[in-house]
């Protein structure tokens, strides 16, 4: 493998990243394992981003007449000298991908279906000309792809035609090559797979299994590889090996503990794996920048409208729990896998479940057939956690005008016990998060964000967080310009508990690195330094007074 070798990130063609010069993890170990456990209709359910769409493209080239074998050249497949020989190339593919039909609505999602399966169609335009087809069948074929030009080339497949069209192509390939074909589906079709005779097999892709009392009620036949089964569990994300490999090839296998923390903790089976857009992504951050520091790149490729939805709806019992999540631990919970859309958002229950297949939470053990013990898998998503509380606690406090009113006020009066009772108050009706690993302070940027979230309520006054000033970087900075008073406070978080001792090591850090020099560059003449220090649910405040020397010479 030559050092030009790029990383594939956002690529998800299987013959692209062959012929393209892309780094490829090993995967075609799936063939072997699938075809020994498949069934009729086969679907593997995985979080978003796990390779779902690459695998489903290294299928097809695999399976489809014409195959490259070239493509897989030095692969694990090409040992297996039986199964190449069995498979390779010996089938019609149908490739259907709906990813980008569900955000849709109606009339978009209906023209956007026609065109995908319009355009996979128009892939076996040799049906024109098969004279193993009637005229009939061949009219039924050129309806499929017959394109309406006076509509920016839409297809105009009719409503009825675009219905049975995939099972329709099923059967008129099967026809020409008297091979069934195999349907590759990266979404779900009903009509298609429920007792199709000429389809040697589907594969199915999806983050949730369908659901047997659905509108899929007829897939009685379904074979599910889910994130529970054993069966192809690591070949869906990047196991330690796999990672350290590409880390090394590009020289930044010193960062392999630092990935480690942030994207593995998820486990398939019995496979313990990484998110691979993840690992992708860092990899590509870290050479550019070998000080790169890991980012949530997995938590932005979607919304977090389920976590949200989620905490929303917690009660007490869930809020203790989700605190245990964060904190490292893990809790106990019945999952059902089997959820129709309209029922994910019907019960707490349910967004257990939800959460879990999704890949916001991950299976430590599993207690019997439908319980597991549920953990976060990484420091990831336990940001996004931590987050989505924080908002949450936020749009909660905001609620109690007076009560934020007198905790801002208590600040610039220099009123530590009642910043502390107050703040002790907010803590004790939120989470509290420990440290459980990341850079050196991560232990303290919970209580960071919940403070700065209360202070905005001021809108008058100038807030800043992590400025620098003096000789360093100050936790937050605030101005009040009309009455003249600056506020330094600084955060320690103490595991010991000895929140005296935290208070004034915070308070003699202000002084070492004149944290206070930036608000008297402004012209502040009173500035007041808070050390606040915490630990769990509780907190101590202490507060000192600095008349600086302009006030003074006034």
């Amino acid at each position: 493998m030559e050092k030009s070798v790029k990383l594939p990130i956002g690529i998800e063609n299987f013959e692209k990243i062959r012929k393209e010069g892309f780094y490829y993890v090993d995967k075609t170990g799936l063939i072997k394992e699938f075809l020994d456990n498949r069934g009729k209709v086969n679907q593997f359910t995985r979080p978003r981003r796990f390779g779902k769409s690459l695998n489903m493209s290294m299928l097809r080239y695999f399976f489809e007449y014409g195959c490259d074998s070239a493509l897989f050249d030095g692969l694990e497949i090409s040992r297996e000298k039986n199964y190449c020989d069995a498979y390779m190339g010996k089938y019609p593919v149908i490739s259907i991908t709906l990813k980008d039909v569900c955000d849709l609505n109606y009339i978009g999602a209906k023209n956007m279906l026609r065109s995908v399966i319009g355009s996979e169609a128009m892939r076996f335009q040799l049906l024109l000309e098969s004279e193993k087809l009637s005229a009939e069948e061949r009219e039924q074929y050129h309806q499929m792809i017959r394109i309406d030009t006076t509509d920016r080339q839409q297809f105009a497949m009719l409503d009825e035609t675009m219905t049975r069209s995939l099972r329709t192509l099923c059967e008129f390939l099967h026809k020409h090559y008297g091979q069934k074909p195999i349907l590759l589906i990266r979404s779900l079709f009903a009509q298609v797979l429920k007792s199709n005779e000429s389809l040697q097999f589907a594969v199915l892709t999806g983050c949730l299994r369908i659901a047997k009392e659905s509108i899929f009620t007829g897939l009685n036949n379904l074979r599910v590889f889910s994130v529970t089964d054993l069966s192809c569990d690591e070949h869906f994300g990047f196991s330690d090996g796999e990672v350290k490999a590409m880390l090394d090839y590009y020289g930044v296998g010193d960062k392999f503990d630092t990935v480690k923390a942030w994207y593995d903790g998820y486990r398939f089976g019995d496979a313990d794996v990484y998110c691979p857009w993840d690992v992708i992504n860092y990899c590509a951050d870290l050479r550019s920048d070998p000080n790169a520091y890991p980012m949530a790149f997995w938590i932005n490729t979607s919304g977090n409208d389920i976590i949200r939805s989620f905490i929303h709806r917690a009660t007490p019992q869930t809020l203790q729990e989700i605190e245990q999540l964060i904190n490292g631990e893990s809790v106990v919970h019945s999952i059902r896998q089997e959820l129709t859309y309209r029922e994910l958002y019907d019960s707490i229950d349910n967004l257990w479940s939800v959460l879990f297949t999704t890949g916001y939470l991950t299976q430590r053990e599993k207690i019997d057939a439908i319980t597991y013990r549920l953990a976060i898998p990484n420091l990831e998503i336990r940001q996004i956690f931590s987050e989505q509380v924080r908002e949450w606690f936020q749009e909660e406090v905001r609620r109690d005008t007076p009560t934020l009113d007198a905790f801002c006020a208590a600040f610039p009066r220099g009123d530590a016990q009642a910043v502390e009772r107050q703040f002790g108050a907010y803590l004790r009706r939120t989470i509290s998060i420990r440290d459980t690993g990341g850079r050196r302070g991560q232990r303290e940027n919970f209580y960071h964000g919940v403070l700065l979230g209360l202070l905005r309520h001021r809108e008058d006054w100038l807030l800043y967080s992590n400025m620098e000033s003096g000789e360093g970087y100050s936790d937050i900075l605030v101005e009040d310009p009309e009455a003249g008073i600056g506020i330094v406070i600084e955060l320690k978080y103490r595991e010991d508990g000895k929140l005296e001792e935290g208070c004034r090591e915070a308070l003699e850090q202000i002084d070492t690195r004149r944290y206070q020099d930036r608000l008297e560059e402004d012209g502040i003449e009173t500035v007041l330094k808070y050390g606040i220090a915490c630990c769990k649910k509780r907190c101590k405040v202490q507060v000192a007074i600095l008349r600086t020397e302009r006030s003074e010479t006034e």
